[in-house]
């Protein structure tokens, strides 16, 4: 894994400094600020959301005075799209919560270990990543014709298609896994005569884990479109993960409001996509690179504040009923 860390933007001190940041951050998320479990609300939603928001840029801050404004410019549009990306992730989430009925006061709970999966699975596929682009420059060519299919895809659904009944992962769970069928608290695993049983929660949480490996498998390709630097890729990838909690409970009741997101999002892996693809006759600048993500992104997001009042899902939400 020498290919992970031998960073060009990357010091010893920077990544010290990274993953010291993010324990502490997640020590004081879960031991201190959310030790009870409750309803967030939209107060704390923002002031999270910023919290995290801040110490992202602060963070992009410390990159440009240690490696320089090329390398900070493109955490900065990795951070971008992936948060952009992760926006698509809370629309799966309210479906999953909502079609589980999740009670809102363990929405945080689910969302915190789901996404400290997403951490450790996120490196893995990052390291993965970062072998392949190191060997093989070809992977360049495959990387950006599936992020042009992937963009197709979702302006064409108009955005990601969710139906609990039929996923995979929760026929073969409720098939294989002891499950009983009422919650129990915040408890993952109950004890019943005897026998380990898992309760919805943790049926929900590992969808949450599985869903997030299918959005990886857009959203890390296209941040190799913008930079091949592992540190600079996972970097950006985790401060969004990090911050997707806060957004998901300041966002949750607004998501109809963005309709024309998903026309956004496919646009800019559409964008990526194509840069990958001609990076041997033309090397796209990270600036034209930003400047396209935020255009794409902003666009998108105007036209859905500004436009009629319209339900997001498109008919998306087919699958959702009570689970069986």
């Amino acid at each position: 894994m020498d290919f992970f860390f031998a960073s060009p933007a990357a010091s010893p001190l920077l990544w010290g400094t990274f993953f010291g940041l993010v324990l502490v951050m997640l020590a004081l998320d879960l031991g201190v600020f959310h030790r009870h479990e409750h309803v967030v609300g939209s107060r704390e939603a923002v002031v999270w959301t910023v919290v995290w928001i801040g110490l992202s840029l602060a963070f992009n801050g410390w990159i440009w005075i240690e490696d320089g404004r090329g390398p900070a410019l493109e955490f900065l549009t990795g951070y971008l799209i992936e948060k952009s990306l992760s926006i698509d992730n809370i629309f799966v989430f309210i479906v999953l919560f909502d079609y589980f009925r999740v009670p809102r006061r363990y929405h945080h709970r689910v969302l915190f270990w789901g996404i400290l999966g997403a951490l450790v699975l996120r490196a893995l596929f990052i390291g993965v990543g970062a072998a392949l682009v190191a060997r093989f420059d070809w992977i360049f060519y495959l990387f950006g014709a599936f992020l042009i299919y992937t963009g197709t895809r979702i302006v064409r659904n108009r955005g990601t298609d969710v139906d609990p009944a039929h996923n995979p992962v929760v026929r073969f769970f409720q098939r294989f896994v002891p499950l009983t069928h009422d919650y129990h608290g915040k408890h993952f695993v109950v004890r019943r005569d005897g026998r380990l049983l898992a309760t919805p929660l943790l049926l929900v949480l590992v969808v949450v884990e599985a869903t997030d490996v299918v959005f990886a498998i857009d959203s890390i390709p296209a941040v190799f479109g913008v930079t091949r630097d592992p540190f600079l890729v996972f970097t950006s990838n985790i401060f969004a993960i990090l911050g997707l909690r806060a957004l998901y409970f300041l966002l949750a009741d607004l998501m109809e409001r963005f309709r024309y997101l998903p026309y956004g999002l496919g646009a800019v892996l559409g964008f990526i996509g194509v840069k990958m693809l001609v990076h041997d006759v033309y090397d796209v600048p990270i600036e034209a690179s930003l400047g396209g993500v935020v255009v794409l992104l902003g666009a998108s997001i105007v036209a859905s504040l500004l436009g009629p009042g319209e339900a997001a899902d498109g008919g998306r939400t087919e699958g959702r009923g009570e689970p069986r």
